[in-house]
């Protein structure tokens, strides 16, 4: 009970400081995850060694002559390729997006 009674004398102004400060907080670290997710994104499309990916699909998988300018020319990506992180309005690659359009 006595915990009750000292939930509502609670300041609003330092309840309000603080979850301002939460939110900061995890507005950074969703920054940072969209960061990570953006790195290892660019990693995975423009990764030489593979002969395919899930957005292009694999038919230079099974494909017995490797010619080099296909490979070269399957790194190259769109913005618009980058599907997990255009998945997020705030994600680095969204932002890249939007600015070219404007």
């Amino acid at each position: 009970m006595e915990a009750e009674g000292q939930k509502g004398t609670v300041n609003p102004s330092a309840m309000l400081a603080s979850l301002l400060s939460r939110r900061a907080k995890l507005h950074e670290e969703l920054r940072n995850i969209e960061k990570q997710v953006y790195d290892m994104e660019t990693s995975y499309l423009q990764d030489p060694g593979q002969c395919g990916n899930v957005l292009k699909g694999f038919e230079g998988f099974l494909s017995s002559s490797k010619n080099t300018a296909l490979l070269k020319r399957s790194r190259k990506f769109q913005p618009e390729d980058r599907l997990f992180s255009l998945s997020s309005v705030t994600s680095p690659a969204a932002e890249e997006l939007a600015a070219g359009r404007d």
